[in-house]
């Protein structure tokens, strides 16, 4: 199911904003991702310091999506962005390995929160486009999101640099 589904299931009206939270670690990706939902350039991108924000008109929808820096100095201030989200964006990078535990240890303290707690998760495994990239099955099964039972979740294979897997899984060409 794509976020427009998702949105218009949740919304039937979509008269009111959709607030979308970005997260995941440092160099994860989520930036990039932001700029193609956006539909700019990327030519380069710099580490967000703060925070990220754009508007993105789908399907007659209005996505603002919020994106956050990563780095281990930001992460604890994620908490002040909860409250009020619509659906929450985790992007894993796929080739970091080494931080696979910590990017697992960061989301799962995340949804621990109530103000996610009925929050809709979509984790983009990022840089597919890379040859040493574990898949979104070894990314899911790694980090431990089989575990979740209680949430609607989803992870979705994508490439922020070549665009691939992000328009998809919003179910809409308009963007």
């Amino acid at each position: 199911m794509g976020l427009l589904s998702l949105l218009r299931k949740l919304r039937p009206n979509p008269e009111k904003e959709v607030r979308i939270l970005l997260l995941g670690l440092d160099n994860a990706g989520k930036t990039t991702i932001l700029k193609q939902l956006a539909n700019e350039e990327i030519t380069t991108v710099t580490p967000t310091a703060g925070f990220n924000i754009k508007s993105v008109a789908a399907d007659g929808f209005k996505l603002n999506v919020w994106d956050i820096g990563g780095q281990w100095k930001i992460r604890p201030y994620w908490k002040n962005y909860f409250a009020n989200t619509d659906v929450l964006i985790y992007v894993i990078d796929c080739t970091d390995r080494e931080r696979l535990g910590e990017t697992g240890n960061e989301l799962f303290e995340m949804l621990m929160d109530n103000r996610l707690k009925q929050v809709p998760l979509l984790v983009f495994a990022n840089k597919q486009d890379l040859p040493n990239a574990m898949s979104s099955s070894e990314v899911a099964e790694a980090i431990g999101l089989v575990r979740l039972e209680e949430r609607t979740w989803q992870i979705k294979a994508c490439s922020a640099v070549e665009g691939m897997g992000i328009k998809e899984w919003i179910g809409c060409a308009r963007i």
